[in-house]
């Protein structure tokens, strides 16, 4: 364990905080301590995502570029239905 916390980067750490983000963010979903109806859900989960892309970019994988990609578009769509539902009502 403490091999890894030697070896871990700044750029490792911001994107593991980033993955804390996103898990959390689920988890309270799943506990129901956070309604995936609210602005914070999809807030939340595009600053984990842009944190996770921010480590990729340093150690970049396309698997998980991808994936994250789809998550910040995936978040950004639930902001602006949010702001549509909003303003409608």
């Amino acid at each position: 364990m403490t091999a890894l916390l030697d070896n871990l980067t700044i750029v490792d750490a911001i994107g593991s905080f980033g993955a804390l983000i996103v898990v959390a963010a689920y988890f309270a979903t799943q506990m129901r301590m956070m309604n995936s109806d609210d602005l914070a859900f999809p807030v939340v989960n595009l600053l984990g995502s842009v944190l996770i892309v921010y480590s990729l970019v340093y150690n970049f994988n396309l698997a998980s570029m991808l994936i994250e990609g789809f998550w910040i578009l995936i978040s950004l769509i639930g902001i602006i239905q949010h702001f549509r539902l909003r303003r409608a009502e």
